[in-house]
């Protein structure tokens, strides 16, 4: 079975997450997939509208660290950075349905959405410092701007699990449900955009992203150094520890 579902259907592309006994952890060719569904979605006329979802317990558990390791993006057009220009540039809505873990780019993705639902039982985690790595997506511009640079500097620097409760007062997360009733809100949601005006909608959406500043740049930036520390004697430590079940040793 495809570990990236896509799925159309009145005007909604759904992209599902599914590779649920890994916790739902990306892979390069799980990227590739997304990627490539967002660029086909953007061309296509009869889609208005984007969901994301996961499964129960596991939107996301971010990267697959063993195959982040076996095969490190090298470039900017490597799958998870051509993913990440992919979720900015769309010029379509795009919404997330939050169950479970949402880990790295779990949640810094949320940042890209136009809309964001969460489960009771979402928990959502930056840990990217505590991989001896930097924030990616923008997150490093985005997030201070959603939630205050305090707040901002919290969440990246600690690195700490988080719930959907504090997503929610943070204003990363519009609503919060119960699990059952997650994905029928955010396709209700969905539902409503996909009949609205396309070009309209487009518009907006379009507006609305020029009050963000120049992500591009910002994502370019974090990416160089991203790609630095992924061969840094930090990182190695850092995930050493991780596979090791210790905590790490920095000198």
């Amino acid at each position: 079975m495809s570990e990236i579902l896509t799925a159309a259907a009145d005007g909604i592309l759904t992209i599902t997450i599914n590779r649920p006994d890994k916790k739902n952890a990306l892979t390069s060719a799980m990227y590739a997939a997304m990627a490539d569904a967002l660029e086909a979605a953007d061309k296509d006329q009869t889609i208005r509208v984007v969901l994301f979802a996961g499964h129960r317990d596991a939107y996301t558990a971010g990267n697959d660290l063993q195959d982040f390791l076996n095969n490190p993006p090298q470039g900017e057009d490597a799958p998870v950075f051509r993913f990440l220009r992919n979720i900015n540039t769309a010029s379509k809505p795009l919404i997330a349905a939050v169950s479970g873990v949402a880990v790295g780019v779990g949640t810094t993705m949320l940042l890209h959405c136009d809309l964001v639902y969460a489960a009771e039982n979402a928990k959502l985690s930056l840990p990217f410092v505590n991989l001896a790595l930097v924030p990616e997506a923008a997150s490093s511009l985005l997030l201070p701007a959603m939630v205050g640079h305090h707040r901002a500097a919290e969440l990246l620097l600690l690195g700490e699990p988080f719930t959907a409760a504090t997503a929610k007062e943070y204003g990363i997360v519009n609503a919060v449900y119960a699990e059952d009733r997650l994905l029928d809100e955010a396709k209700a949601v969905a539902r409503k955009l996909a009949a609205k005006p396309p070009t309209a909608v487009r518009l907006t959406k379009q507006l609305l992203r020029q009050s963000k500043g120049d992500v591009a740049a910002q994502m370019a930036a974090e990416g160089t150094h991203f790609r630095a520390q992924l061969k840094s004697a930090e990182a190695r430590e850092a995930m050493t520890a991780f596979f090791e079940k210790r905590p790490p040793k920095f000198t």
